[in-house]
């Protein structure tokens, strides 16, 4: 149950992120839960992988470096899933991946 929970926590704030910015295109709540179950498991495999060979540059972006991991991950998913999940470029994943943490964080702190 809980992870259900999460991943419509998570496709809520997928979907209010991309109605916020305008370089961000959901097509439907249904993609919303698409992008969020596909961003989960990018998380689960492929992040893990960047971190570790990342781990020098992080250390000397005292951390910053995750942010571009997180810009990737988000790329990748709109790469993954195609016209459904469209994100213009670079910034606006970045932008997207702050902002997305932040919904999620207020979700989860109200539930």
């Amino acid at each position: 149950m809980g992870l259900i929970l999460q991943i419509i926590i998570s496709s809520i704030a997928v979907y209010f992120t991309a109605w916020l910015l305008p370089g961000i295109s959901v097509k439907s709540f249904g993609s919303a839960i698409l992008v969020a179950i596909v961003l989960g498991i990018l998380n689960a495999i492929v992040k893990p992988i960047l971190q570790f060979i990342s781990f020098p540059i992080t250390i000397l972006t005292l951390g910053l470096f995750l942010l571009v991991i997180n810009t990737v991950i988000i790329l990748l998913a709109s790469a993954i899933m195609g016209s459904s999940f469209h994100v213009d470029n670079f910034w606006w994943a970045l932008l997207f991946s702050v902002i997305m943490s932040v919904v999620v964080s207020i979700i989860n702190a109200v539930l």
